[in-house]
């Protein structure tokens, strides 16, 4: 089966996608710092099973326009961009994913509109609902560290870090992110998971692997690198730096819960079910997503749950998308 490339034009940029298959639509939302090639397994089997898989490039990320000013990178922005290349496809409805980053934008595309979006599917990041703070004053931080979000706020930052060598980047938090290493990393310090050294940078205490585990070859580190040595950072990072400007513009869905069928998959070692406070918004999802059809825990598995375990995440999703006829 054959993945196959276009661009689109949607909500003022130009979009990359990738895709497969005919049928029903499903879009499939990369997270940070990916790109729709961590759906490249998806893409495949998703138009075995009769469906038309999209993946793009999301707004900041390889091939997609990068707009420069920071508050082009909301959630309202990145929904807008998938109801515009629905459009831009001719099709009325469709299934979403999300992985990482683009978890909360298929949970919110379902909040927000759930006649376009029939179901979803979150990988690794659950749904969670508005809270009375803004989201930034609630992370957790010490006089020697703090939570890694917090670190990204400041523009140029984090850019500086990673772009010294983004080859390197991208093999550290892949290979550290993921369920294989023996012990987690170093750079989670002290204190709740996700922190960083106050002065230390982020990839610092993270060792470089000498070997990769087998889910990741070293062509997929280089097409990552390459696609960060051309886009750089920023355009992700970005994404970050509206988490309080997301809580400001959702303001009139607070207590909004998702009403279509959806599906929660994660890995038991995704470091993301650590981070302070994940345990209550486990125990709360069905509450806030009260057609969740299954929420699905990989045993072993890290954060990048559709690479780490495609087949397991492809069987999940298909079984899910079957069953809604």
């Amino acid at each position: 089966m054959e993945i196959t490339h276009r661009f689109i034009e949607t909500n003022g940029i130009r979009m990359h996608i990738a895709e497969a298959g005919e049928g029903p639509l499903v879009v499939l939302c990369h997270g940070w710092p990916e790109s729709w090639y961590s759906w490249r397994h998806q893409l495949v089997a998703l138009a075995r099973a009769g469906y038309h898989a999209v993946a793009p490039d999301q707004r900041g990320y390889g091939q997609t326009d990068c707009p420069v000013p920071i508050d082009q990178y909301t959630l309202l922005h990145l929904v807008g961009d998938l109801v515009g290349l629905m459009d831009a496809l001719g099709e009325p409805t469709a299934f979403i994913a999300g992985h990482d980053w683009g978890a909360p934008v298929a949970w919110h595309a379902a909040l927000l509109r759930p006649d376009r979006f029939r179901a979803v599917v979150g990988l690794s990041v659950p749904f969670r609902p508005r809270g009375p703070k803004r989201p930034t004053s609630l992370m957790p931080q010490t006089p020697d560290s703090h939570f890694y979000q917090l670190y990204f706020q400041q523009p140029g930052d984090a850019e500086s870090e990673f772009e010294q060598d983004p080859r390197r980047t991208i093999r550290q938090l892949l290979y550290w992110g993921s369920g294989d290493p023996p012990r987690r990393p170093a750079g989670a310090g002290k204190g709740p998971a996700g922190m960083v050294p106050r002065g230390g940078g982020f990839l610092n205490p993270l060792d470089a692997p000498e070997t990769l585990p087998p889910w990741l070859l070293e062509s997929d580190i280089d097409f990552y690198a390459d696609q960060f040595r051309h886009t750089g950072y920023r355009g992700g990072l970005n994404w970050y730096r509206n988490i309080d400007r997301n809580w400001e513009l959702l303001a009139a869905w607070a207590g909004a819960k998702v009403s279509v069928p959806a599906l929660y998959v994660a890995g038991e070692r995704d470091m993301v079910v650590a981070f302070q406070g994940m345990e209550k918004t486990l125990q709360d999802l069905r509450h806030w997503v009260p057609d969740l059809r299954d929420a699905v825990m990989l045993p072993g598995c890290g954060h990048w749950t559709q690479q780490e375990r495609p087949d397991e995440v492809n069987a999940a999703m298909i079984r899910f998308l079957q069953s809604l006829g």
